[in-house]
């Protein structure tokens, strides 16, 4: 295939520092696209890797010249390469996969026979999650659905980044130039025809995930606080219902004047505890809001998401 012949189906997966799983994941990749009645390309976007991923890469390119690697200048994060890939991507189709094999190739011809059936956009619900912790079970588990309760957006649940769009809605992508993507609740904003398809969750082939819990709250964040704003309708709540609380207290002071209830005069702790509780209140509602206007000067910059090192496809002699 050469680079002027636009393929039926792009298959992308961001690669950061897979030198463990890299090979495991192209050869079952290929040996499905090898099945596949379609035309395909796989296009790798190498995010900043410095332990040898793009040396596997450039190896497998001289072997199989539907690989196109896309490498980014550092690492920008996932999600950022994920949308490099996919405004990269030529296909009418665009698969979007994790490259540890968690997300199993076997489900693309599902994929790709609801596609033919008219989706739009094709996602991968997880049905269980092998090897990984109850904690990080029960924090996804929650997260989800603290989504679905605060996003005006209907984001499915147990989703995550593995799924088939076609065309029309990566165009519909490329028109939201947002910095701070959630790339699942951006595709679910868009619309179109949208239909699941349900897997089991293996293992990871090899090496470390790359989603410790640090960078699992900053995905979250970016989830809510992207597609709700009802974080900012609870601080107003909140706020009433101090107020409402200082009110009665004072009332209840007042009262306490007029028919001489109790010795006012009692200890000091009282004041102090509501002083730090009010506080706290204005602490963490204060915080809320800040993320808000955070992510308003990450928009006003408008840096680019992401640098573009090199674009390769590399055709056997």
């Amino acid at each position: 295939m050469s680079r002027d012949t636009a393929p039926t189906v792009s298959i992308v997966s961001p690669m950061w520092n897979e030198a463990e799983a890299a090979d495991h994941f192209l050869t079952a990749l290929v040996e499905l696209v090898a099945t596949l009645n379609t035309s395909c390309e796989i296009l790798i976007v190498d995010d900043g890797s410095t332990d040898g991923t793009a040396e596997i890469l450039h190896s497998w390119q001289t072997r199989f010249p539907q690989l196109r690697v896309l490498s980014l200048s550092r690492n920008f994060g996932h999600q950022a390469a994920i949308t490099a890939g996919v405004f990269a991507a030529r296909g009418d189709a665009v698969i979007v996969m994790d490259s540890d094999l968690q997300d199993p190739p076997s489900l693309i011809p599902q994929m790709l026979e609801e596609w033919h059936q008219g989706a739009d956009v094709v996602y991968a619900v997880r049905k269980a999650r092998s090897g990984e912790t109850l904690f990080k079970r029960a924090s996804a588990s929650l997260f989800y659905r603290l989504l679905g309760r605060l996003s005006s957006t209907p984001i499915p649940a147990d989703t995550g980044d593995f799924r088939l769009m076609n065309r029309d809605v990566v165009e519909a992508l490329r028109s939201m130039p947002e910095r701070d993507r959630y790339m699942r609740g951006m595709v679910s904003w868009v619309g179109f025809r949208q239909v699941p398809v349900y897997f089991d969750r293996a293992e990871r082939i090899r090496g470390e995930t790359k989603y410790p819990l640090s960078k699992m709250i900053k995905l979250g964040t970016a989830g809510i606080v992207g597609f709700s704003d009802k974080p900012l309708y609870l601080a107003v709540t909140f706020g009433f219902a101090a107020m409402g609380l200082a009110f009665l207290g004072l009332l209840y002071v007042a009262l306490s004047i007029i028919f001489g209830w109790g010795d006012l005069v009692r200890g000091w702790a009282s004041v102090v505890v509501a002083v730090m509780f009010f506080s706290a209140v204005q602490l963490i509602f204060l915080g809320v809001i800040g993320l808000y206007i955070s992510r308003v000067f990450v928009e006003a910059k408008q840096r680019p998401l992401y640098i573009v090192k090199q674009d390769s496809l590399v055709t056997p002699e």
